[in-house]
């Protein structure tokens, strides 16, 4: 996309809840993908969800929103939001 990387944006998140075994980090992926959002998320050790997205800022809020519920099966608790600075990313991962 033409100028993704100047117009980026990218946020960390950790949400909270029921979060981990009810494919949040698949359907997080599966949305980043969807509205071309780059970054990555992972399971953290204690319980919750941790995700960096990066792309623009109408992007990166779709799916903000989308993590604020997660997949049918997730109980989202709370949300924890750090806006960082962009790295220009390509790509999402499931780590």
């Amino acid at each position: 996309m033409p100028g993704l990387t100047s117009g980026a944006v990218r946020v960390r998140l950790v949400v909270s809840g029921r979060v981990q075994g009810v494919f949040f980090r698949d359907g997080c992926r599966a949305e980043a993908e969807a509205a071309g959002v780059a970054g990555w998320v992972r399971n953290r050790d204690d319980g919750r969800v941790e995700a960096e997205l990066e792309g623009s800022p109408n992007a990166v809020e779709r799916v903000v929103d989308w993590c604020r519920e997660g997949p049918r099966r997730a109980v989202v608790t709370g949300l924890e939001r750090s806006d960082i600075p962009a790295l220009g990313a390509a790509g999402f991962e499931v780590r």
